[in-house]
């Protein structure tokens, strides 16, 4: 076996172990919270953090976190302030976008025999353990209030990105002309393009 093939598999641990190490900061020991006691933690997340997460959605940011926990007997309650600003893809040009983000979420959190997701909102940890990282958490809470439609507000675009784009499409249209493209219309003197291209060159057309 070569060096290479050693090697790389050895670097991909290592930086996996790097990252978990990272998120454990994001570990909350319930075990030691008292009933009927809110407890505050403030946690600002920046580009290390979402490197660690190993994702395209979010590539950098600027995040604070403020989370509040309520123990209730067996229960705790987990309510997630999330403010900041996040950079993603422009879906129109392809280039890196500065988004703000700011969401409230909450989680339940129980014991149990083993770690289960009840719901989008309860969560079963084994409480043996006692404890919840939530660091991924703080990761979906984000992704999920990013907009579904990521573009640059007018005039914002790379456009040369964007017309190098435009041009793909037509030629991708041209290639499949036989079979995508309706023949030319007689009458009206132009060919008629399929709707699903249509869509595609919407997300050029300036908001």
């Amino acid at each position: 076996m070569s060096i290479e093939k050693i090697f790389l598999p050895l670097q991909r641990f290592s930086q996996y172990i790097e990252a978990l190490g990272m998120l454990k900061k994001y570990r909350i020991d319930l075990k030691t919270l008292s009933p009927s006691t809110t407890y505050e933690f403030d946690y600002k997340l920046e580009n290390e953090f979402f490197e660690s997460a190993d994702s395209n959605e979010v590539s950098q940011g600027k995040v604070n976190v403020a989370l509040s926990v309520i123990r209730a007997s067996s229960a705790f309650e987990l309510v997630f302030r999330i403010k900041g600003i996040v950079t993603v893809t422009c879906d129109r040009c392809l280039e890196d976008m500065e988004i703000p983000v700011g969401t409230t979420n909450r989680l339940i959190v129980t014991f149990g025999d083993k770690f289960s997701e009840e719901s989008d909102e309860h969560i079963i940890v084994p409480e043996e353990e006692g404890a919840i990282d939530i660091g991924w958490y703080m990761y979906e809470f984000i992704v999920l209030a990013i907009p579904v439609k990521r573009v640059h507000e007018p005039d914002g675009c790379n456009e040369m990105m964007a017309a190098k784009l435009r041009e793909l499409c037509v030629e991708d249209v041209d290639e499949d002309s036989d079979s995508e493209i309706e023949p030319p219309d007689e009458d009206a003197g132009r060919q008629t393009v399929d709707p699903r291209w249509n869509a595609l060159r919407n997300l050029f057309v300036d908001n």
